[in-house]
């Protein structure tokens, strides 16, 4: 069964972890430039977003990839880039509606979330499940189930105030 990496801003703390673990486990360091999860303060809203690669049914950034280096791995689902391939024009980046993509700072190369071959270590290491790598059919329960305790939340609200 195909999983995907489920992101829930609602739980998202801002710390910053999952950068953390995927850039040591890509690149042998910790670098936040070098990882392909981006944790963005959105402050207005007082959350904090993990932007990740959606691994989209229909993917631009392959659409539009002039070196043909983007491709699906059967496996995953994953959207893969092939870095031998990539020519580092960014296209993908541009095309991109998520901010999956990034670029590597030392080899100028796209890179992105390849789900880490089905065992996602940003997911792994969320201490507070703002990541989970889970059943698609599973996602939309979660979403449903805060959905509706919003809506019980509004109700209760709207009721209350005519009750006393």
């Amino acid at each position: 069964m195909e999983k995907i990496l489920f992101v829930d801003p609602e739980k998202c703390t801002g710390c910053k972890v999952c950068e953390f673990v995927c850039s040591l486990h890509h690149e042998n360091e910790i670098n936040p430039m070098k990882s392909r999860i981006h944790v963005i303060a959105w402050e207005e809203e007082g959350i904090d977003v993990p932007m990740v690669c959606q691994q989209c049914e229909t993917p631009m950034c392959e659409a539009v990839c002039p070196a043909s280096a983007t491709y699906r791995d059967p496996k995953t689902g994953a959207m893969l880039i092939n870095e031998e391939a990539c020519i580092g024009c960014r296209m993908c980046i541009i095309a991109c509606p998520f901010g999956g993509p990034s670029i590597n700072p030392d080899t100028r190369k796209t890179i992105k979330c390849d789900l880490c071959q089905g065992e996602p270590k940003c997911a792994e290491f969320c201490v507070t499940k703002a990541l989970q790598y889970i059943s698609p059919s599973k996602a939309v329960l979660i979403r449903k189930r805060a959905a509706a305790q919003k809506l019980g939340e509004l109700v209760r609200k709207l009721v209350a105030p005519s009750v006393s």
